[in-house]
């Protein structure tokens, strides 16, 4: 009788177990559940992470600053931050506020932040200011990925020599047949072919910078934990393939995130877009 009577607890728990909401579920690479633990251990033998957010997704934030602190946890001042939402020519003014140079006042009225900072990345920024973790601001200025954008790389040619420092060194190697620039082109639709040739060189100039700014702040032995649109890191391309160019040998670990109605199977279209997928409801709120 007590037998039975424990058996019938277990399935009662199990049974509420699987009816609770989920905020987020992990998975692999392949499509197989995960665990934050496996996520933190593989991460922390990395020399470069990528957390490829959904923007507006608040449990993605949540989980940038909970990774954040538990590599700090692990890697102590052998971990290194850095972030697309932070234009290279914004370094200086970034490294002021790290250091108590200036107020947050000033920093927050004179830094081009993007309209979710202090909801989503001030958090981010104010660990590596208590932690004192360096805070790389690795994207291009968006001035000059507007003009790729409009005219081709040709235009960055006619740059003065310090607005070069702010961007990869030219010229810029372009792969249009990479599958993360094919897939932009066939979202432009019926769009002029010079417009959907500049976009995809607009994107691959952000790539090939973010990924020159990695390289130029990344010290062996240490992890970069590096912020980003999950496209920008997404099919192991993008960031990555400019990264592969330069240093084949580095240990990267992505992670992905999707939106899906149901987190008990990870999207097949989704299995083999990072080496961790993080599932989390349609449903979620928004963060802007």
């Amino acid at each position: 009788m007590r037998k039975i009577l424990l058996l019938s607890i277990a399935f009662i728990t199990l049974l509420s177990m699987k009816n609770d909401k989920q905020a987020y579920r992990l998975f692999d690479q392949g499509g197989k559940k995960a665990s934050y633990k496996d996520l933190i251990k593989e991460a922390s033998e990395a020399d470069i992470v990528f957390f490829g957010e959904l923007h507006d997704n608040p449990i993605c934030h949540w989980l940038e600053y909970e990774i954040t602190a538990d590599l700090y946890a692990e890697k102590g001042k052998n971990l290194i931050l850095g972030a697309e939402m932070f234009e290279a020519d914004n370094q200086l003014i970034v490294n002021e506020y790290l250091s108590g140079l200036i107020k947050e006042k000033n920093f927050e009225a004179e830094a081009r932040l993007w309209p979710n900072y202090k909801t989503d990345y001030k958090r981010l920024l104010n660990f590596a200011r208590d932690s004192s973790l360096a805070f790389i601001a690795t994207n291009i200025p968006r001035r000059y990925a507007s003009m790729v954008n409009k005219s081709g790389f040709e235009v960055l040619n006619t740059l003065d020599k310090k607005a070069l420092q702010f961007m990869a060194p030219l010229p810029i190697q372009f792969d249009s047949t990479l599958s993360c620039y094919v897939e932009m082109v066939k979202m432009m639709g019926d769009a002029p072919s010079h417009s959907t040739s500049n976009i995809t060189m607009a994107q691959a100039m952000k790539d090939a910078t973010m990924a020159y700014f990695i390289l130029q702040n990344y010290t062996p032995g240490k992890t970069f934990l590096h912020f980003n649109g999950s496209y920008h890191s997404d099919r192991f391309q993008s960031i990555l393939w400019y990264l592969q160019q330069t240093n084949p040998k580095l240990k990267i670990v992505t992670i992905s995130s999707v939106e899906q109605a149901d987190l008990d199977e990870l999207k097949k279209e989704s299995e083999g877009l990072a080496n961790f997928i993080i599932a989390i409801p349609e449903s979620m709120s928004k963060s802007q």
